[in-house]
C-alpha cells in the first residue's frame, strides 16, 4: 500500500467525484458502482 497522503484541496476536488465514495488523508473509497464500470472495462480489454 502506498504511503502517499492527500492534501486538503486534492480530498475537496476527488470528494466531488460521483465515483468517490469517502476519501481520508490516506486512501479513497470507491462506490460499487465504479467497481462494476472498472471490471467490465477490465475484461473488454480497457
Amino acid at each position: 500500500m502506498s504511503k502517499r497522503i492527500f492534501s486538503s484541496e486534492e480530498i475537496k476536488k476527488l470528494s466531488i467525484n460521483k465515483y468517490v465514495k469517502n476519501i481520508t488523508e490516506k486512501g479513497i473509497t470507491y462506490t460499487n458502482e465504479f467497481n462494476l464500470h472498472f471490471i467490465a472495462e477490465y475484461e473488454i480489454g480497457k
